[in-house]
């Protein structure tokens, strides 16, 4: 059982949550902190103190009063006119990750929020009851509205749930259940939906995958480093200690270790004094990817335990205060930096590819890894495809951040865009995965043709697990299936 807190989150128990369905529990100290900011705002609506979003409108219009009696009625229409999201729903894995994380930002007692709210989303992660979430409408600032609102909606019986690859009304799993809908009071609309929890979630899964996607590229280079007679001494700890980036040392040792009693790796001068960048500099290169991910965990920890709405009630209420902790610019610079690093991962893996197949680089293996070359074309097309992934990930790296388009008559004028860079992200990560996935069949059918009895211990058993859901290429074949199944085994690489 994960005890959420409101500000101990880490990636590790998010990661248990979402994979490995942890259960969830509500701090009995943060507990007490949303009630007594829930009784600030009962206090603020008595003493009709004029606060925005508790009596008055949103965005444009809060200069508006909202009567007592109309405060219940507020939050029901925030919620259903913001519920305006369009295009494919969001990943299920990515909704669960929104209500924990909504959840666990509502707990540090800022929202004005009541505990039965946060007990029924418990409930929902608990029970796997998870909201069908529309991936596009968010300028990711005032928060991802549309994307919240569509959570929100699950709590009122309105929306629709997961159930399986169906999306069924939120209305019959509450029946289900036994359970009453939520019937909003003063604020909590607010608090639902003001926040980063769309683009902070799908960042997550971004940050897991490509993680996982970080370590795996390094094997599969070692592969075809062993597949091209790939020189070692690129490696030796003396050269990464003099420039001294921690993650470009990592990624050599790693490589060297990969790499230990390989029959089929050389030394300088052995065939060729220096190889190429793509193999020479997979330290250096792999390294700075690894410096994004540092940078991309760091903010994303502290995301995850932020208080994003607004306003945020302090002082047990006397200290109610506007601000705009619900914008996504630390995020959406993230997200935009990930795609960068990512995208590297894919321009030098592509290289490697056309460095196994290009007869005049491949170290005497056959043109294209072509068992009859010109009769049959081997991988030459798979070449291609990972140059087509390659291009579309430069297109899709152009940062979302660099861009904004004022909203709510201009009060809203500048929004940061983080969402788009998130769902972008994800996107050259399927594609970068995509590519190595390729470039693991032609080190596989390299090294195969070069005698996996010489390759180093920790790259045969590297080459036994991909031989489990794919053969060499001993024949021309369609290879789609060939491609989908290493992507599978490398994205399930990231959930374990």
């Amino acid at each position: 059982m994960i005890n959420l807190t409101g500000s101990t989150l880490n990636l590790e128990q998010l990661k248990a949550i979402l994979y490995q369905a942890s259960v969830v529990s509500l701090d009995e100290k943060a507990l007490e902190r949303v009630h007594k900011s829930r009784l600030a705002v009962e206090k603020i609506v008595r003493e009709d103190r004029t606060v925005y979003g508790i009596n008055t409108g949103f965005g444009k219009f809060s200069d508006v009063s909202i009567d007592e009696k109309d405060t219940k009625a507020l939050q029901l229409h925030l919620i259903r006119s913001h519920a305006c999201g369009v295009g494919d729903a969001f990943p299920e894995i990515v909704s669960r990750a929104m209500v924990v994380l909504r959840l666990n930002a509502l707990l540090k007692g800022f929202s004005g929020i009541r505990k039965e709210v946060l007990e029924r989303f418990a409930y929902m992660l608990n029970h796997q009851i998870h909201p069908v979430i529309p991936q596009q409408g968010s300028l990711g600032a005032s928060g991802d509205l549309a994307p919240l609102a569509h959570l929100a909606l699950v709590l009122l019986g309105e929306g629709f749930v997961w159930q399986g690859d169906e999306h069924v009304p939120a209305s019959d799993i509450w029946k289900k259940h036994k359970l009453e809908p939520i019937v909003l009071e003063a604020k909590e609309g607010l608090a639902l939906i003001n926040g980063t929890q769309a683009m902070t979630a799908q960042g997550v899964i971004n940050y897991l995958e490509a993680e996982s996607l970080a370590i795996d590229s390094e094997w599969i280079a070692a592969m075809t480093m062993e597949a091209l007679h790939g020189i070692t001494d690129a490696f030796h700890p003396a050269i990464h200690e003099a420039r001294g980036y921690p993650e470009q040392v990592d990624v050599a040792k790693r490589m060297l270790d990969l790499l230990e009693g390989s029959q089929l790796t050389t030394v300088q001068g052995e065939k060729r004094v220096q190889d190429a960048y793509s193999i020479r500099c997979i330290p250096q290169v792999h390294g700075a990817s690894w410096q994004v991910l540092n940078y991309v965990k760091e903010k994303l920890e502290i995301e995850m335990n932020a208080a994003t709405d607004n306003p945020l009630i302090f002082d047990d209420g006397d200290t109610v205060v506007s601000g705009g902790n619900f914008h996504g610019q630390p995020i959406a610079f993230a997200m935009d930096f990930l795609k960068i690093g990512i995208a590297e991962l894919a321009n030098i893996s592509e290289r490697r590819i056309e460095r196994l197949v290009n007869p005049q680089l491949n170290e005497g293996l056959p043109p294209f890894l072509s068992p009859e070359p010109g009769l049959q074309s081997g991988a030459m097309i798979l070449q291609y495809s990972a140059a087509s992934l390659v291009s579309e990930n430069k297109t899709l790296a152009h940062p979302a951040s660099v861009d904004s388009i004022p909203s709510s008559g201009n009060q809203e004028d500048h929004v940061s865009m983080g969402t788009i860079g998130a769902r972008h992200a994800q996107s050259i990560i399927k594609n970068t995965r995509n590519v190595l996935a390729i470039e693991a069949l032609c080190a596989l059918t390299g090294c195969a043709i070069r005698g996996k009895e010489s390759m180093a211990a920790k790259t045969r058993t590297q080459f036994e697990k991909l031989l489990k859901v794919v053969a060499p290429i001993e024949e021309d074949r369609i290879f789609t299936p060939d491609i989908v199944a290493i992507e599978q085994l490398l994205k399930k690489n990231s959930t374990n």
